[in-house]
């Protein structure tokens, strides 16, 4: 795997800045711990103590550092989101939010629904997201009827928390065409009930009633799950997602998710200095062959906005009932699911990317999609052996032993996410029986010595990497259910490298970010308490206080804080709101 060459701008030439705290976790194995970091133009100069660095600046011949205290707080690298889709998170962050914690039962979710009705113009659609069926007290998926009762004149569409398809109202059927009559797409599936008519519940291909034929379906490597705005809409929303980002500590994401449109917005955004976080773009699979004609044959880039690799899909999704099960799913022998890919054509594909020396990146799920993944990056390493080729599977949800064997060997890093376990365990277990407590098995990847990634997929579950130490310490839900055994779980300091140095690792940036080492990049998030002090239930409550990116703060928590006026003296201070 090739890794990022930078091209940055010229150095900055900002005042260097002493970083004090009561505890600093830089990630490194040879300084493990630190009280102070001497920053400068962006980068870290010093990590040690506030004598090592004072010495540091002296002997640089830089002037006397400006010193920002913060006390009691602990400092961990900034978290790196490997696998999250920032386009989506922002333009969910427009729609309702009906998850767990807003509602609690199909009445209150229609109620919210029908307030945004209310107050959104006559014709313009009514969009929802975060429902998980297990999290109701029904039990299921809302129907085409009860979104009737939001609206009956305009488009309702209500998303399911696994982003893989959700529940639409009747006039969004009509609409469209769509009656009980209409095939299903292939790779996807207008839901009935026992008496053969629509219930509102569509999945991956069939969601093309709502973006569009020219998403990314089945034929086109994967599904497409960003309803098309308006470029200056999708601008704002990006916007969001990045403050949102910025908020849980994260300072890097992974987009696994980029066609030409989320591109586009990147690139516009860099050139109107607007990106705040670092972002390194997984193309879809799709654009290979383009790609590999414009000569993409490795990572390229700066240091805020690069290109990692590219982005595949090997089957749906669990807690949309869309993985590839080919003996039908428990909780409901009719489902299969779909791969995406015939395994011979799937196999070319990879073995083409790995011939460029590109990373890739596949979402799988099931055991059966899994071995389609893992024996093709096999037989490309056997083609072209390369010991750092990096390739990804993303979810990786349900491997076997074997399988984690295997992975070891192939130098595969699995990105997974304990949150899907936290906000929706149960439905796993609904849906494929006791396997599913095996769900993101993290514990059996460390024992077997494969290097465990962990991230949000956002907007699946928020980006919160607290919350994900936490799941991944402890695999409680969050009905309060341990799922599996305790040789699932991690340790919180495990799990903090796996959001941070494993999580760049992943990205090929751990040359300059990851962990708080002199050389690298001033990227880092400060947090009220030490996760690794507290009981492993706690994490997922400490405060992320602020977020710094190159050395300027980005995010603060409490702006009225007044323990140190001259804090953020390098960056603005009021960080820019949409």
């Amino acid at each position: 795997m090739r890794k990022l060459q930078t091209f940055d701008a010229p150095a900055r030439t900002f005042v260097p800045q002493l970083v004090i705290a009561s505890g600093i976790h830089t990630m490194d194995p040879e300084n493990p711990s630190a009280t102070a970091m001497l920053l400068h133009d962006g980068y870290l100069l010093a990590v040690g103590s506030e004598a090592e660095c004072r010495a540091a600046a002296t002997s640089l011949g830089l002037p006397e550092p400006r010193v920002q205290d913060f006390g009691d707080a602990t400092l961990v690298p900034g978290f790196i989101d490997a696998h999250a889709h920032p386009l989506m998170y922002g333009q969910l962050k427009t729609w309702v939010d009906c998850g767990p914690d807003k509602a609690k039962s199909i009445p209150e979710i229609v109620a919210l629904l029908k307030e945004r009705a209310a107050a959104t113009p006559n014709g313009l659609p009514v969009r929802g997201y975060g429902y998980e069926q297990t999290n109701l007290i029904e039990q299921r998926h809302p129907t085409a009827k009860e979104l009737d009762e939001v609206a009956s004149d305009r488009e309702v569409y209500l998303m399911n928390a696994s982003g893989h398809g959700g529940v639409v109202n009747n006039y969004t059927f009509e609409l469209h065409g769509v009656d009980k009559d209409t095939p299903n797409p292939a790779g996807g599936e207008f839901f009935r009930d026992a008496d053969g008519e629509l219930t509102g519940e569509l999945s991956d291909a069939a969601c093309n009633i709502l973006t569009g034929l020219e998403g990314v379906k089945i034929g086109h490597h994967g599904p497409n799950f960003h309803l098309a705005d308006a470029p200056e809409e999708h601008l704002r929303q990006l916007q969001i997602a990045q403050e949102g980002f910025l908020a849980g500590g994260v300072t890097t994401v992974g987009d696994a998710q980029v066609s030409r449109r989320e591109f586009d917005m990147y690139l516009r955004m860099a050139e109107a200095n607007q990106l705040k976080i670092r972002v390194n773009m997984y193309l879809l699979s799709h654009l290979l062959d383009e790609a590999a004609d414009m000569g993409m044959h490795g990572a390229f880039g700066n240091a805020q906005l690069s290109f990692a690799g590219f982005k595949f899909y090997a089957d749906g999704t669990l807690g949309g009932w869309t993985a590839y099960f080919p003996d039908g799913y428990v909780g409901d022998p009719c489902r299969t699911g779909q791969l995406y890919h015939e395994p011979a054509a799937y196999t070319e594909l990879i073995a083409k990317a790995h011939r460029l020396g590109l990373q890739t990146a596949t979402h799988a799920q099931s055991p059966t999609a899994l071995e389609m993944v893992i024996s093709a990056i096999e037989a490309a390493q056997a083609e072209r052996p390369d010991t750092d080729a990096r390739h990804r599977i993303e979810h990786c949800g349900l491997p076997t032993a074997e399988q984690i064997t295997r992975m070891a060997a192939a130098g595969i890093h699995p990105v997974n996410q304990p949150q899907h376990y936290y906000n929706w365990g149960e439905g796993v277990t609904e849906a494929i029986g006791t396997p599913g407590e095996r769900f993101n098995p993290l514990g059996e990847f460390i024992a077997a010595g494969v290097k465990v990634t962990i991230s949000s997929d956002a907007p699946v579950a928020e980006p919160l990497p607290l919350e994900a130490i936490q799941a991944a310490a402890t695999r409680v839900t969050r009905q309060g259910h341990k799922l599996g055994s305790d040789d699932l779980l991690i340790t919180p300091a495990q799990a903090l490298a796996a959001h941070t140095i494993n999580a760049a690792h992943a990205l090929g940036r751990e040359d300059d970010l990851g962990s708080l080492v002199a050389g690298k990049r001033a990227d880092f998030a400060v947090l009220a308490v030490d996760p690794l002090s507290v009981e492993a239930g706690e994490i997922a409550g400490i405060r992320v206080l602020e977020t710094w990116v190159d050395g300027v703060c980005h995010f603060t928590a409490d702006r009225n804080d007044d323990r140190d006026t001259d804090r953020t003296a390098n960056a603005p201070k009021e960080p820019a709101h949409v």
